[in-house]
């Protein structure tokens, strides 16, 4: 059923991409926005599943990050609307320092001490080199609470990526950041946020029906 906006109200449909080559790889790769890969035939299949999914949703606009892999996806997701993606600088992935491109196992075994650090608390201790979790928040969160006060009555696409969402997410359930690792995000699964009076509400999270037999790539 197509959500019903009022004009005191901006709905969002907040989508990971879909996955890459390192989303697919054994184990997964980290990719930051140090990274800047395109989709995978698995992750434009996720792409299109996701399109038929909103197809009959009202989008007035779509937003992505300025990165391929979000850029690819929100294309493919804005064609049955004839919207092209507008893209956000702020919604680019977390810079994840000098881990971009290895696996948790590599980390682990190179660095320890770093590792553990940010495995307890990433809102405070970050990628090594990178952002932590409460440097990204700042960044992204007034990237999207601006769009949504500036399309009131409105429903939009916003793709971003996985640990964007994560701590969009948290913030808005009330999730300490340093658990927000534990919000989990399909490669295309869908989120919706409503906007009202300044306040953010997560009204469906990380919604993955539609991929089944589309592939599903959690890192």
């Amino acid at each position: 059923m197509p959500y019903q906006s009022n004009p005191n109200t901006c709905v969002v449909f907040l989508v990971r991409h879909g996955a890459t080559r390192n989303n697919l790889a054994d184990p997964p790769k980290i990719q930051g926005h140090g990274s800047d890969m395109d989709l995978s035939n698995d992750g434009k299949r996720q792409a299109s599943r996701t399109a038929e999914l909103l197809r009959n949703q009202p989008l007035a606009a779509v937003f992505s990050s300025p990165l391929r892999r979000a850029y690819q996806t929100a294309t493919i997701i804005g064609q049955p609307h004839q919207l092209e993606p507008a893209r956000i600088a702020d919604l680019r992935e977390v810079d994840v320092g000098r881990w971009e491109g290895q696996s948790w196992r590599q980390i682990e075994r190179a660095e320890p001490d770093a590792h553990a650090r940010f495995a307890t608390d990433p809102a405070t201790y970050g990628y090594a080199g990178g952002e932590n979790l409460t440097q990204l928040l700042t960044r992204v969160r007034p990237a999207i609470e601006q769009l949504m006060a500036t399309h009131l009555g409105q429903c939009l696409l916003v793709v971003g990526h996985n640990v964007v969402n994560r701590v969009l997410l948290a913030t808005y359930m009330q999730v300490p950041l340093a658990l927000a690792r534990g919000i989990h995000q399909d490669n295309c699964g869908v989120n919706v946020l409503r906007y009202r009076a300044g306040q953010v509400k997560v009204l469906t999270a990380n919604s993955a029906f539609h991929l089944q037999a589309a592939g599903q790539h959690p890192e």
